[in-house]
């Protein structure tokens, strides 16, 4: 059985940093692409930044290109996403998601807020 659970997040000032969590079980990073999707109130879900060990590619959203990034450890099973020069609108929660043929796996979430 897939499971995902993402942490750290919590409230931090404009310009700070977060570094995101996403531990995982019951899957290999080879065989999955990862990704980091959040979403505001009121908004739809926007996807952040993904990872792929299979064909080697990260993507990353125009909105957090050079501040984001997504890595993976892949010998404690575990998805980051660090969070550098942080803003008010990136205040979502942030999911992290596996996808293996089709199928998608979602974590339940964590609460991350940027004030002003």
């Amino acid at each position: 059985e897939v499971q995902l659970q993402a942490s750290g997040g919590g409230l931090v000032q404009t310009g700070g940093s977060l570094r995101l969590s996403c531990a995982t079980s019951g899957l290999t990073f080879d065989d999955y692409a990862m990704s980091w999707i959040r979403q505001a109130p009121g908004k739809e879900r926007e996807v952040v930044a993904c990872i792929s060990r299979s064909d080697n590619t990260q993507y990353h959203a125009d909105s957090v290109k050079g501040r984001f990034t997504i890595s993976d450890d892949n010998a404690k099973n575990t998805l980051y996403l660090q969070m550098n020069s942080l803003k008010p609108e990136d205040t979502a929660v942030y999911y992290c998601n596996a996808v293996h043929w089709g199928t998608s796996y979602w974590g339940q979430g964590t609460q991350v807020t940027v004030s002003s």
